[in-house]
């Protein structure tokens, strides 16, 4: 090694490397100094009191700060995986909790199908449920899961909630397509329960904004039809099959010939919400012709 040779006029200066090599061994001996205060006293004891001390001191407060972030940040990860199974465990909830919902409103609606079925136990019928239905809010018309293998023919009948929803009007191998009464084209043959006085109930989507449908077509001289009174199916329907309810009269109209009323039908179905249906197996000619 070539020794370190300082040229005239300039200044000297000491590379990098033994500085660093010079102030690593000058630590290292106050370092050990401090741990053998009883050999080394006097002047000696007290440079270090001043250069060692304090830097052991920083070491110290920060070891301590690293210590605590360390601890912080342990407590921070063990937050983040608490946090992440409680999310998880909301997520679980949230779903039973939306499938038993689901499950209380079909079982709601199958009881009704039953007290349905119970009510009207003179007609064979099968269950089906809704697959697909025409754009709009309503269930004006709809396409069923049964249809010509399981016995579902055009014509026959579909209930559901506490009444009348439609008719089917074509047939697959399995599905059937129904129009419910309250389609715009929809004319169904009916009566006053409680009078027998005969009326025709027409759909209209338009008014079923309202919750309501078309009555008119009703002769009532004796003025005993009132609102409230139950609308069902009429014998002389080529159609539907008798007794089926269609709604409640809501408001009753005189007409302009002073001979016949109309108004408006609450019906007893809901036909914003419908999931399954019955379908009664038996035409409105086979009853007749029994």
């Amino acid at each position: 090694m070539s020794p370190i040779v300082k040229k005239k006029g300039e200044k000297f200066t000491l590379p990098s490397k033994y500085l660093l090599f010079i102030l690593t061994i000058l630590c290292t001996g106050m370092v050990l100094l401090t741990f053998n205060t009883t050999v080394f006293s006097g002047p000696l004891s007290a440079v270090a009191g001043y250069t060692v001390v304090p830097f052991e001191e920083g070491i110290s407060v920060v070891g301590s700060w690293l210590s605590g972030r360390s601890d912080e940040l342990a407590s921070i990860r063990d937050l983040i995986t608490e946090n992440e199974m409680l999310r998880s465990k909301v997520d679980e909830l949230t779903i039973e909790n939306t499938r038993l919902q689901q499950d209380r409103y079909e079982l709601t609606n199958l009881r009704q199908l039953y007290n349905l079925d119970n009510q009207y136990d003179e007609y064979e019928k099968t269950g089906a449920r809704i697959i697909a239905k025409d754009s709009g809010n309503w269930f004006y018309s709809f396409v069923i899961n049964k249809g010509a293998k399981d016995g579902v023919a055009v014509d026959m009948n579909v209930m559901a909630g506490s009444g009348l929803v439609g008719r089917v009007v074509a047939v697959g191998p399995n599905w059937a397509k129904v129009k419910s009464i309250i389609a715009d084209d929809s004319n169904v043959s009916a009566m006053v329960l409680s009078s027998s006085d005969n009326l025709v109930v027409s759909g209209n989507l338009k008014l079923y904004n309202s919750g309501v449908i078309e009555f008119g077509q009703l002769i009532d001289s004796d003025n005993v039809v009132v609102e409230g009174d139950k609308i069902v199916t009429s014998n002389i329907s080529d159609k539907f099959l008798p007794g089926i309810l269609i709604g409640y009269v809501n408001t009753i109209n005189s007409d302009a010939n002073n001979l016949t009323k109309s108004g408006y039908i609450t019906p007893a179905v809901d036909f914003e919400h419908l999931e399954e249906v019955l379908v009664i197996m038996q035409l409105k000619q086979n009853v007749t012709e029994e």
